[in-house]
């Protein structure tokens, strides 16, 4: 059980452990942290998730658009501005070592697993409200802040010979994990406005279709490879 006064976002990880563990624990992020993961599959998923934060983009945008307040607004626009500003930055910088460069990574193809998250996370916000909407980014946002937090206290993840160090000090720094904490913050204030008891499992549904389909994601970079 989880203890009184946990944040929404530990109340919908607390619902849905077996579907979160997948994700956070999943072989491509126990390879990217002790620097095993091939490099086949690394680039297959980092030019993927160029594509991925595309959309997500989109989805944040849609999250301005359905804010309500104009602090609904701006934490949108925080997330927005964090996709398009260091997150894409940091794929280029990456994919650049390959000599791709932001023109071909536009042009890759979408991934089946690529294609089902992002499609997925914008038809809830489209047919949902705001609170559902960062249900289904939560897992991504947060998410990858909290794999990075824990990759990061291994001493293998820095070390010189693990060639995804820059991945995971972008993630578990203070900027992108202050972005993280925003994003939990959001949800905590989205649901003191407009969620009740009965709307919590359909919240958790949202919650689990999301980190199934991340997990997917990191499948689908581990399949990559070969």
């Amino acid at each position: 059980m989880m203890a009184e006064g946990a944040d929404l976002f530990d109340r919908l990880v607390a619902e849905s452990r077996d579907d979160w563990a997948a994700y956070v624990d999943h072989s491509f992020v126990r390879q990217l942290g002790n620097g095993t993961l091939p490099a086949r599959a690394f680039r297959h998923y980092l030019v993927q998730d160029y594509l991925f934060l595309i959309h997500f983009a989109r989805a944040y945008a849609l999250a301005v658009y359905k804010g309500q307040s104009l602090a609904d607004m701006q934490a949108a626009f925080t997330g927005l501005k964090a996709i398009l500003d260091v997150e894409m930055d940091l794929h280029v910088r990456l994919c650049g070592g390959w000599g791709l460069g932001p023109a071909d990574l536009e042009r890759a193809t979408e991934a089946k697993a690529t294609m089902a998250y992002t499609r997925y996370v914008l038809e809830t916000g489209m047919r949902g409200d705001l609170l559902d909407l960062h249900v289904a980014l939560a897992p991504c946002v947060v998410g990858y802040a909290e794999i990075a937090r824990r990759l990061a206290a291994d001493p293998r993840a820095a070390a010189e010979d693990n060639s995804y160090r820059a991945w995971i000090a972008e993630y578990s720094g203070e900027a992108y994990q202050q972005v993280a904490a925003g994003a939990r913050a959001t949800l905590d204030r989205l649901a003191a406005r407009s969620m009740t008891q009965q709307r919590f499992p359909q919240l958790v549904t949202i919650f689990r279709q999301a980190c199934r389909l991340e997990a997917d994601f990191w499948q689908m970079g581990l399949t990559g490879a070969f």
